[in-house]
């Protein structure tokens, strides 16, 4: 049984990063998110909200993250972080990336606000 509990985790831990199929690596502290979906295109009055008008998420799934940040003495500190994590990030943090049709986002671990629990 500890062997079909290991192949269960494994595939779990794999599904969050193939599901979208990230070919991008990041380097140092770097890490990738797939933004959430904007939560709903009415407004609380009925009025349908255009995407221009929409606000950019700051919430989103990491996808894909890099090794973690060197010091000045070559030490390697580890994120916080890790594929899978649901974060909060800052609202104009990061550089954007298409890929498949799929838009990711490409951030510093210092600009990881927070990660929302499960």
């Amino acid at each position: 049984m500890a062997a079909g509990a290991a192949t269960k985790t494994g595939s779990k831990s794999t599904e969050g990063g193939s599901a979208v199929a990230v070919k991008l690596k990041p380097l140092g502290d770097r890490v990738v998110i797939q933004p959430s979906e904007a939560e709903s295109e009415k407004s609380p009055g009925g009025i349908f909200i255009p995407d221009t008008a929409k606000e950019k998420p700051q919430k989103g799934k990491i996808v894909a993250a890099g090794p973690g940040r060197t010091t000045d003495d070559g030490k390697l500190i580890a994120l916080t972080v890790k594929v899978g994590d649901t974060v909060v990030y800052s609202k104009y943090a990061g550089t954007e990336w298409k890929e498949d049709g799929v838009e990711f986002l490409i951030v510093r671990e210092s600009d990881i606000l927070a990660t929302v629990g499960k």
